[in-house]
């Protein structure tokens, strides 16, 4: 865990210098807007996709290891040949599909965000089939226990970072060939060393191989719920457009500065727990619960300490990170008081991360599934009374109000399996 946070430190370094060019360069603009809503949407698969491939592929990587090693590589080949064909539906969706709704009333986009926007759709859709690609590679090397494509998903930022700096122009051009550029990049980083340890072998679009079985089972049920997880991202920028111009963007800068925060904790737990959950389960169990009970409680007490520090320092914080350029003063006000509201996830949403850990690594899927679909009644129900009353700062109290109903859910399935 120690490592992992580490890397995904530095990582958040990188994301944080990236969003201090952005706001220097954009501020809350339009085209901020626009690409958040293209890039939002588009990655809404590939994160699904990651989510699903990690939860999945993790403890099924640990049980074929354990019976059936020389069944590995035919495997990892017919995924490949199922990730490249996901991938080039996702382009054709998304290079079809998205102007179609950007200029429809569903999108509630202004009359410039939504010219940008359908002017980024051609290139911004191929970071689907990449994203696919990325988030394979990415769950390979942690089924095989290598952090390094943690410190790897710096790359993007880093490109992103490079091009708004270096490239001209008063447009969204930089941000959009940055963000392409940032993917190929971090793809070719994750294929290298997997490619020198042999551990990529040639596509193979036929599905042969007998672990399709046990693949199938937990990825149907988890992809469902998932789905129904992350899709709450997706409605609240849809809320959010009918707030007003620039308001996309203030909900975005501050989930960016609370995401260094999330990100850096539930990235570290999830991929820390997750491996090692999958190894003892796949060895008999043991005390796997009575760790995960423990780590709920300790990090429950961290996020509440984050959650009272996070609120005492967010206007500095947000200060410090994009006050300049086109990011005036007001701006910092009213991405700090989004922001705030925001910080009230923070004790919930940790200690929920081991026990979908946990869960998952016993097999649990269609429970996981369950506490998602569940997440998405209660986060709508939650935005359709707040956001009237709140505007964005109802938002991201529903989210936290969604993550305090996960953890007593997730802890009651938790018991329960236990029995």
């Amino acid at each position: 865990m120690a490592w992992v946070a580490f890397f995904v430190f530095l990582g958040k370094l990188a994301g944080a210098a990236k969003e201090m060019a952005i706001a220097w360069r954009y501020g809350v603009s339009d085209e901020v807007d626009a690409y958040l809503f293209i890039f939002n949407l588009i990655n809404w698969p590939v994160a699904v996709w990651f989510s699903v491939l990690t939860i999945v592929l993790l403890p099924l990587v640990a049980r074929i290891r354990q019976e059936a090693s020389s069944e590995l590589p035919r495997f990892r080949a017919e995924l490949l040949g199922l990730a490249l064909l996901l991938g080039l539906v996702l382009a054709l969706l998304a290079w079809f599909g998205l102007p179609l709704l950007i200029r429809s009333p569903l999108a509630g986009l202004s009359s410039t965000a939504t010219a940008a926007a359908v002017d980024m759709v051609p290139r911004l859709a191929l970071l689907g089939p990449l994203g696919i690609l990325i988030s394979l590679f990415s769950a390979w090397m942690l089924a095989n226990g290598r952090h390094a494509n943690t410190l790897l998903e710096s790359v993007p930022a880093l490109a992103i970072l490079a091009a708004l700096l270096i490239l001209p122009g008063d447009h969204a051009e930089p941000l959009v060939w940055g963000t392409l550029a940032g993917f190929v990049l971090h793809s070719a980083g994750l294929a290298f060393p997997l490619a020198r340890s042999r551990e990529i072998e040639a596509p193979l679009f036929t599905h042969q191989s007998p672990q399709w079985n046990f693949f199938w089972q937990g990825f149907g049920v988890m992809l469902a719920g998932q789905a129904l997880m992350s899709f709450t991202g997706i409605i609240d920028q849809f809320f959010a457009a009918r707030i007003g111009s620039g308001a996309i963007a203030t909900l975005s800068y501050a989930n960016r500065v609370l995401a260094l925060i999330l990100a850096l904790g539930a990235t570290a737990v999830s991929r820390a727990t997750l491996p090692v959950f999958s190894r003892a389960q796949a060895l008999g169990g043991g005390q796997t619960h009575h760790v995960a009970v423990r780590w709920v409680r300790i990090l429950f007490a961290l996020g509440m300490a984050a959650m009272i520090v996070g609120w005492w320092m967010a206007p500095w914080g947000v200060k410090l990170l994009f006050e300049r350029g086109a990011f005036s003063a007001q701006q910092t006000e009213a991405v700090t008081e989004v922001l705030r509201y925001g910080m009230a996830q923070l004790p919930f949403y940790f200690p929920s991360i081991v026990l979908v850990s946990l869960l998952a690594s016993q097999g649990k899927h269609r429970a996981i599934a369950a506490v998602a679909g569940a997440n998405l009644l209660i986060k709508l129900l939650a935005m359709i009374i707040l956001v009237p009353i709140l505007k964005l700062k109802g938002i991201v109290l529903a989210t936290s109000l969604m993550y305090a109903i996960t953890l007593l859910l997730l802890g009651f399935v938790g018991r329960k399996a236990k029995k």
